[in-house]
């Protein structure tokens, strides 16, 4: 299986952290997603997707873009697929910056739109996958399973429930992870 946008997308995420840890606060400083007004430039709608808040952050998100990446890559082709990566991560960028015009002016950093978008694109693509919760572990169909995270997302933004965490970024790129699949599941390669 041939996928070279998912593992640039691994190298680079690894390779900003690493670089991140020598100097955090200068690459935060530029290229985090800063609110409008609070220090924003426009290149960080797409640079902060690239740097996380701690290891942790790193590891969960290449693990998402790893076990979903590979295969919607495979089967959507290289160019659709980094479309669908590239157009999650701006839509999350647009819903957060209309988030934090609400809120405290707090940088924005980490993956997860891009890899809410692939989410939602695999719940379109693999319907009947199935996806293991963690707590409680129990098997759901995709769909299913990015719908009831989608409200959890949602409920959490909407109360400041895990407050640090950029709840309407992730719904943002599930929303374009959407808009590029349009519920569509012709064209693509099957395996």
């Amino acid at each position: 299986m041939k996928t070279p946008v998912t593992l640039f997308l691994l190298a680079a995420n690894i390779a900003i952290f690493l670089l991140q840890s020598q100097a955090p606060d200068g690459l935060l400083r530029l290229y985090a997603l800063w609110p409008l007004g609070e220090g924003f430039q426009p290149w960080q709608v797409i640079t902060s997707a690239f740097l996380h808040g701690s290891l942790l952050h790193l590891a969960v998100n290449m693990l998402g873009v790893w076990t979903f990446g590979r295969e919607l890559e495979s089967t959507m082709g290289s160019a659709r697929y980094l479309q669908l990566y590239t157009v999650s991560v701006l839509a999350a960028a647009a819903t957060q910056l209309v988030a934090v015009s609400f809120g405290k002016p707090v940088p924005t950093v980490g993956a997860s739109g891009g890899l809410f978008g692939l989410l939602a694109a695999y719940a379109i693509l693999f319907p009947h996958r199935k996806l293991l919760l963690l707590f409680p572990p129990i098997p759901l169909p995709a769909p299913l399973f990015v719908v009831l995270y989608a409200a959890f997302e949602l409920y959490a933004g909407v109360t400041g429930t895990l407050a640090g965490v950029a709840h309407f970024a992730h719904l943002g790129g599930l929303v374009g992870g959407l808009l590029v699949l349009g519920g569509r599941r012709k064209g693509f390669r099957r395996r």
